[in-house]
C-alpha cells in the first residue's frame, strides 16, 4: 500500500461525503484557486467554438504546447465555417506540433457538420456527441465552460484531486468510484470556475506530491514518442504537406504576433480597417493586415500538397521502410491521404469532410 501523503484533517471519507463535507472541500479547492489560479486564452472567452477547439487541442497535449497553436488557429479559423472551407493540408500545417493528427481531422469534420446545421456549436450533450471527435468528457466540458451548464466529468487533473484527498492509500481506484464524488462536490452555481479551480489544484498536487493518477484503475503509461507510430505518421504528413515544419511555424508565429500586436482588436484579432478623414477607408493596409496576409500566403504555400511515392517517402524519412508503409496504410484508411497511381498526397478537403 502506498504511504498516505495527506494529513488526516485534509482527507475526506468517500462513504460519508455529504453536503457539509462538500462545502469544506470546495472551499479548500477555491482557496488555492484564489491564490494560484492559472490564466489561459481559452479561459477568457465563452465562445463555444473557441472552447471546443481548446478542448480538442488539450486532449493528451500539455497546456504550454497548446497556447501558441490555439491562438494561431483561432486567428486563422475563428468560426466553424472558416475551418470547414480550408484545405486539409493547411489545417494540418496549423496543427503541426500538437501531435495526434486524427484530432485535427475530427475537428474539421465537426466544423463542417456545425456549418451545415446553422453554424452554432450545440448546447446539449446529445447534439455535441454527434460531432466527430467529441466524447462524453469533451461534450460536458464544453457545456460547463461555454454555457455554464453543471455536469459531471473527469480528466487527469480532476482525477488527481480526488485520488489525493479521498483515496490516499488505495491503488486501482476506478472512475466509477470517483464520479459520484465529482457529482456531489460540483459547484452548480458556477461550474466553469469550479472545474478551472479543480484542474489547477490537481496540477499543484502533482507538482508537490507526484502523480496520484498512477493509483488510478485507468492509468496506462504512454509509449515514448521518439520511436512511436505517431511520430512516423506526423513526419509523413509534414512531407506530404510540401513545406518544411520550420516554415509552417513561421507562418503560425506571424499570426500569433498579429493577434498580440497593439490595436489588434477583439480576442482572436478581427481585421481592422483604418479610416481616413471623411470616413473613407485608407488604401494602405494596417501592420496587422500585412502580417496576416503574409502568414496567409505562407499557409497557402504550405497547403500545396506534394505528391510522393512510397519509395520517395521511405528515402526521405529515418524510419524502416515497412513502418513507413504501415503508417501510410493507416493514413489512407483514415482519410488523411489518398493514393493515386502509386503516389500519395493529402486528400482534398471537399472529399475528406464528406466521408
Amino acid at each position: 500500500m502506498p504511504k498516505p501523503q495527506v494529513p488526516e484533517s485534509l482527507r475526506f471519507d468517500p462513504e460519508s461525503f455529504g453536503e457539509i463535507e462538500a462545502t469544506a472541500f470546495r472551499e479548500l479547492v477555491y482557496a488555492h484557486y484564489r491564490i494560484a489560479g492559472r490564466s489561459f486564452p481559452w479561459r477568457e472567452t465563452r465562445d463555444p467554438w473557441a472552447i471546443l477547439v481548446s478542448e480538442i487541442m488539450l486532449q493528451q497535449t500539455q497546456t504550454d504546447r497548446v497556447v501558441g497553436k490555439y491562438l494561431a488557429w483561432m486567428e486563422r479559423f475563428p468560426t466553424p465555417s472558416a475551418l470547414a472551407e480550408a484545405p486539409l493540408s493547411e489545417l494540418l500545417s496549423f496543427w503541426s506540433g500538437l501531435g495526434y493528427n486524427r484530432r485535427a481531422l475530427s475537428l474539421a469534420r465537426a466544423a463542417a457538420l456545425v456549418s451545415e446545421r446553422g453554424g452554432s456549436v450545440p448546447d446539449t450533450e446529445e447534439a455535441l456527441l454527434e460531432l466527430p471527435g467529441v466524447g462524453p468528457y469533451t461534450a460536458r466540458a464544453v457545456l460547463a465552460f461555454a454555457f455554464g451548464i453543471p455536469t459531471a466529468f473527469i480528466e487527469t487533473n480532476i482525477r488527481s484531486v480526488f485520488l489525493h484527498h479521498f483515496f490516499p492509500a488505495e491503488t486501482g481506484v476506478s472512475d466509477a468510484r470517483i464520479r459520484p464524488l465529482v457529482e456531489k462536490s460540483l459547484d452548480r452555481a458556477d461550474p466553469r470556475s469550479w472545474y478551472y479551480a479543480l484542474m489547477d489544484y490537481g496540477v499543484e498536487i502533482k507538482r508537490r506530491f507526484g502523480n496520484p493518477n498512477v493509483r488510478s484503475g485507468t492509468y496506462a503509461k504512454q509509449s515514448p514518442f521518439a520511436d512511436s507510430n505517431r511520430r512516423i505518421r506526423g513526419a509523413l504528413l509534414r512531407e506530404l504537406c510540401g513545406f518544411p515544419p520550420e516554415v509552417i511555424d513561421v507562418a503560425q508565429r506571424e499570426l500569433f504576433a498579429a493577434e498580440r500586436s497593439p490595436g489588434s482588436g477583439d480576442s482572436f484579432g478581427q481585421l481592422e480597417s483604418d479610416r481616413a478623414e471623411g470616413g473613407e477607408a485608407q488604401s494602405s493596409p494596417t501592420p496587422k493586415r500585412r502580417s496576416r496576409e503574409r502568414a496567409a500566403r505562407m499557409a497557402a504555400l504550405a497547403s500545396a500538397s506534394a505528391s510522393r511515392s512510397a519509395d520517395e517517402l521511405a528515402a526521405a524519412l529515418p524510419f524502416a521502410r515497412e513502418r513507413v508503409e504501415a503508417a501510410l496504410f493507416e493514413l489512407v484508411n483514415e482519410s488523411f491521404v489518398v493514393c493515386v497511381d502509386g503516389r500519395y498526397l493529402i486528400r482534398d478537403s471537399a472529399t475528406f469532410k464528406r466521408r
